[in-house]
Order: C-alpha cells, then structure tokens, then sequence
C-alpha cells in the first residue's frame, strides 16, 4: 500500500478505496510523520476512489506543506482531475518515454544534449542527475523570455528518455547556425551579422514582467564563492570589473553562439534558454566570446565538436557579429571588453559547471594565472573605464 522511499518521498501503491482508506491514512500519515513536504510516487497506484483522496488532503492539512503526487497514470489523473484535486494538490502525470537512439546530435551544452527526432521535432535531452525542476525552470525562462519578445522555442512536452528526462520543441526542418555555416562556409559573414543583429534586438528587449533571474547579482555571488580557490587580490581583481557595471533591465540569453541559435524557415530561434536571466549586456557579450573564441585557443581541433563548425569559420562568424553589433567605430574595444568578461567569467567556472572536479578546476585556475584574467599582465582597465555605452 505505501513504502517509504526517503525523508521525503513515498511510494503508494495497488487499490486505495473505501474499504482500505483507514489503514492507508494511517500508515501513510505515520510515514509522513515530521515531514514538511511529501512527494507521493504513484507509478505503481491502480486505483483511488473519493476516500482515498480525503486522506491524502489530510495529509496535506497534517504537515501543513507541499504536497505533490508524481508519476499517475492517465486514468489516475483523470480521478484527480475530475474531483477536483489538481486544484488542491501538485499533481504531475507519468511522463512519456521516448527513444534518440539514431537521431541527429543538433547541439550540445554542459547540461545535455538536442537531438532531431524527425523534421518536425527536435528534443533537448538533460544529462543523467538533472532534475525535474531544472527542466521546468529551463522551460519557464524559455516562457517567459518569449513573453518578454524574444524569439525562442517553446517547449510542449517534458518526457523521460532512459535515465534523463527531454523536453521536445516544435522546430520545422529547422538547423543550427553553426551546422548552416560548417556546409556553406561562405555564409559566414552574413549570419555572423544575422546573429550580431539578433543580439542587438535581444538586448534592446527589457525584461519587466518576465520572471527571470539577476544575472548580475548571480555573477557577484560566484565571486565570493571562489574565495576557496583565489586569494585576496585575485578575488578584487574579478570583482571590480562587475561591480563598475550598471544595473541593467536588459534580457540575457546567457550562452549565446552559433550552435544556440537555429535557422527556422530563414528565422533565428533561440534554443538552450537554461541560463536567460537579466543584466548589463557585457555579461552575454563574455559568454558569446567564450563560446566562440576563448574555447579554441588553446586546442583548436575541439571546436568542432563542440560548436558544430571548425575555429576558422567560427572566428569569422565572430568578426561579424561584433562588427555588426558595435559597429566599426567600436569594434575593437567590443572585443576587448567581451575579453575580459569572457575570461572573468571562464575564472568563476567551478562555481556552476556540474561536472567539475576539483582536479579540472585547480588546472583551469592554472591556466587563468598563466595567461587569463588572473594573470598580472593582463590589463581589466578598459572594463573599468568603457568608452562605449549600453
């Protein structure tokens, strides 16, 4: 009837009905004992009548919390639909399995990887660990973003795929930018300008009334908390780059380059909106650099895999979308300043990417201090005192 799982989840299982609803309330509510919030697992729930769900809003009213039923089967949905109880409790259907084995690898990030399912479809499947709640913060940023007016897909569907879960996007015949360019490398200059433009319409669109995070608050915050690894002088040489820059209402993409954004009957889509948040543009303008100039530097055969097109073509994409985002009066110190943003933000990586050891972050600090941002030649005062305005 039930098995508890952990401090907080349970597993409610078989026929819950009238004629067993007593012992079921009580041998769930003593499994629920000192909880302030329960998760019910009703993968394996046949049936539950209008006496079984009086005890679980009992439950409720007993802890006084959060209770959320997860993995109901259609029909067990509809009982809670139909009575009602979805308005009552966090209820979530079991999630529908669904297969890339064979598809096309369309893009890859630090938290999964999209796949084309068929020429509808494409499916962003997270890596193994990351929860249900990333995927839904994930999905409601991507909301919000597009209600805030920036082109992005919007995804429809959340599915399990093995040991992961996938959230699947309507892209019609649609490919990356960096896919269109690796097979026809003479468009390299014009999407580079496309996707210069696009960041400039995106950084022009405010993001009141969208529920997004502070990226410039979250950027301070990964300053301090590398305080285990960086010294004093280290840590206030980072921070004084973020604290010189405004408070800016702008919408953020977040990981903004040529393999997060796709061509969609001549459109460009944002894809990959985990990280879209607001914030001075200087912050997109850093990971733009990363992600197309920085990670090629040191071992330009990688760039391939990762941004979809090799370091050459990637790099001319780039000239292209600086050039035409700050124009050639400003190009250059653009770039400068995408630089030092970049490479700040290369310095906080073992604050949020999830696969870190402390192996990799110690030989990337090394690299930081050899010839990045934390070595002593290298020079932030052009981020201190910009000549270009936002």
């Amino acid at each position: 009837m039930i098995e508890k799982v952990n401090d907080n989840e349970i597993k409610i299982k078989g026929r819950i009905d009238s004629n067993n609803a007593k012992e079921f309330e009580d041998k769930l509510l003593a499994a629920a004992e000192g909880f302030s919030a329960v998760t019910l697992d009703a993968s394996e729930l046949e049936y539950i009548s209008s006496a079984g769900l009086r005890v679980l809003l009992k439950l409720k009213k007993t802890i006084k919390g959060n209770v959320k039923v997860t993995e109901t089967s259609k029909d067990i949905y509809d009982i809670f639909e139909v009575t009602g109880f979805t308005n009552l409790l966090d209820v979530e259907k079991r999630l529908r399995e669904v297969s890339v084995e064979g598809c096309e690898v369309v893009g890859e990030g630090a938290n999964g990887k999209v796949y084309r399912l068929d020429p509808e479809t494409i499916i962003k499947v997270f890596a193994p660990g990351v929860s249900m709640d990333v995927v839904k913060e994930e999905r409601d940023f991507a909301q919000a973003a597009f209600v805030a007016g920036v082109p992005t897909a919007i995804s429809y569907d959340v599915v399990r795929c093995g040991d992961s879960y996938g959230a699947i996007y309507e892209m019609l015949d649609a490919k990356t930018v960096s896919a269109v360019i690796k097979n026809n490398p003479e468009r390299a200059e014009e999407l580079g300008t496309r996707l210069g433009r696009l960041l400039k319409e995106l950084h022009s669109t405010s993001a009141d009334g969208a529920d997004l995070e502070n990226m410039q608050a979250i950027y301070s915050e990964r300053v301090e908390q590398m305080r285990k690894y960086l010294n004093d002088e280290e840590i206030a040489k980072i921070k004084s780059i973020y604290d010189v820059l405004p408070q800016k209402n702008t919408v953020l993409h977040g990981d903004f380059h040529a393999k997060n954004v796709m061509l969609m009957d001549d459109e460009l889509v944002f894809i990959d909106m985990g990280d879209v948040g607001y914030g001075h543009p200087l912050l997109d303008m850093g990971s733009t650099f990363l992600g197309m100039v920085n990670i090629g530097r040191g071992n330009p055969d990688i760039v391939e895999h990762y941004i979809g097109m090799n370091y050459e073509l990637c790099l001319k994409t780039w000239d292209a979308l600086m050039l035409e985002y700050f124009g050639a009066e400003n190009v250059e110190e653009g770039k400068k300043l995408a630089e030092i943003y970049g490479l700040a933000k290369y310095a906080l990586t073992p604050t949020f990417y999830t696969k870190m050891t402390e192996e990799m972050a110690h030989g990337l600090l090394g690299r930081c201090r050899a010839n990045g941002i934390l070595s002593k030649d290298f020079d932030i005062s052009p981020a201190l005192e910009p000549k270009i305005e936002f």
